[in-house]
């Protein structure tokens, strides 16, 4: 299922363009497959595919995920490494690279408003920053609240998210 239009467009010939992978996400997964083959065969087996995914993507994947994986990428043996690299491949390139800030606006969005207010702001900082000042927090908040409205934007927030300090220096 596409996470940007919410339907399995694959029926109808579309599929996900693969991304070429970056120098350390291929370090990353060549060395979390070493790491998972601890017998040193040179294979991943149905279980050790399921370790290596929860070490790259944090979760551990169902079974019908693992099989699917090693029924497309695999043989009967297992997951060779190029295998194994092609289907982390195809995994990287669905995953959703908003989904962190989306969930952590949602973390903050205590009241399911749909914007932030000072008060959310509050509350997320202190329970995981207590020593940070409260003025400090509402300094932060006007700068987000371009309009001044009292409230913060997904957008905003979003944008600030995504803001690279070292780009506007």
């Amino acid at each position: 299922m596409s996470s940007r239009t919410g339907f399995d467009l694959g029926q109808y010939g579309y599929k996900t363009m693969p991304k070429d992978l970056t120098k350390e996400e291929k370090r990353l997964l060549s060395s979390v497959f070493h790491q998972v083959d601890l017998g040193g065969k040179g294979i991943l087996s149905r279980e050790d595919l399921k370790i290596a995914i929860a070490e790259i993507f944090g979760y551990k994947p169902s079974k019908l995920e693992a099989d699917h994986l090693m029924k497309s990428y695999g043989d009967n043996t297992g997951l060779s490494l190029p295998m194994f690299m092609s289907a982390m491949t195809e995994k990287i390139s669905k995953a959703d690279k908003d989904g962190d800030i989306r969930h952590t606006f949602m973390a903050f969005d205590s009241q399911c408003h749909g914007f932030l207010t000072a008060e959310d702001l509050e509350k997320a900082v202190s329970c995981v920053a207590p020593h940070i000042p409260n003025h400090s927090i509402q300094s932060a908040f006007r700068e987000l609240d371009r309009d001044g409205d009292g409230r913060v934007s997904y957008k905003d927030f979003d944008s600030m998210m995504k803001y690279n300090k070292s780009e506007h220096l």
